[in-house]
């Protein structure tokens, strides 16, 4: 145990609030921290604590970790992954190691070895570009970085704008125009695309457009900074209105649930938005109170 860096943490009003004082924290342990993607500030007591708490902070580069734990006052030793301790903190340059990221390897290395892996959840930038993208689908595909080469991802952007759903990519700066035009190539026209770049940094932004004007967007604007692009649901078609069995199955449910949930088991089972059916429903709830 590191105790130079557990007074000054063991002394914070913060810490004894946060009941860290009084948790257990085992040895022969590998804990999973996360840390900021920009914003220092975005570091989680928990975080802080363990990664003062623990024999050896496991790093994708220690020079970049050591940065953030000098702001903290944070003395713990960095090493390498492959090298091991008794009680060690896995952590990434940014973010949350494991997930897009090569540490998922020593996790399973860890785990194969019969030791413990103790998750200490910290900032995520596919969930923060998320939260903040406005995008009208309640569920996503996570892709991450996808093969660079033109036709390995050409395969993988065709398959993820034919499912329709919505989904999320990483991209870096020398290959985001790339990326972009051919993203612009393959999506549904009128489809809904959020550029993110430089999530929680000082030159945080945010870019809404269609699909149409992707590519010109690429060519004018210089790459700066690393990028999450989140391309928002299929739009739906004429096609997608439901059939009469669906609306009788729409309206059967309303008559015994609230419109919203009777909106979500009918587009369950029929494949219909629950957005089209709410909307019949509600409206057709409305025009009967009328009369």
């Amino acid at each position: 145990m590191q105790s130079e860096n557990m007074n000054g943490l063991q002394n914070s009003a913060l810490m004894r609030a946060a009941g860290l004082t009084e948790q257990t924290f085992p040895s022969a342990t590998l804990y999973i921290v996360g840390l900021p993607i920009g914003n220092a500030a975005d570091i989680t007591l928990r975080a802080l604590w363990i990664l003062s708490l623990c024999d050896t902070i496991a790093c994708e580069d220690t020079r970049e970790t050591r940065k953030l734990l000098d702001r903290y006052a944070i003395s713990t030793p960095s090493v390498s992954v492959h090298e091991h301790n008794e009680r060690v903190a896995l952590v990434t340059d940014a973010g949350t190691p494991a997930v897009s990221d090569p540490g998922a390897r020593v996790v399973q290395s860890v785990r194969d070895a019969g030791f413990r892996v103790v998750p200490v959840p910290g900032a995520s930038a596919c969930i923060t570009a998320m939260s903040a993208a406005g995008l009208n689908a309640y569920r996503f595909t996570f892709a991450g970085f996808i093969e660079p080469n033109k036709k390995a991802r050409d395969a993988v952007l065709t398959d993820l704008c034919r499912r329709g759903e919505a989904f999320v990519l990483y991209e870096a700066p020398h290959r985001i125009r790339e990326l972009l035009m051919a993203l612009a190539e393959k999506l549904q026209a009128g489809r809904r695309v959020v550029i993110a770049r430089e999530i929680t940094k000082r030159f945080e932004s945010f870019y809404t457009m269609d699909s149409e004007e992707l590519a010109s967007w690429a060519k004018s604007h210089e790459p700066k900074g690393e990028y999450a692009v989140l391309v928002d649901e299929k739009l739906a078609r004429s096609t997608d209105a439901p059939d009469e069995q669906t609306l009788r199955w729409a309206r059967a449910l309303a008559t015994e649930l609230p419109v919203s949930r009777a909106a979500a088991l009918a587009a369950k089972v029929s494949g219909v938005k629950r957005d089209v059916l709410y909307t019949i429903l509600l409206n057709e709830k409305n025009a009967h109170r009328a009369d």
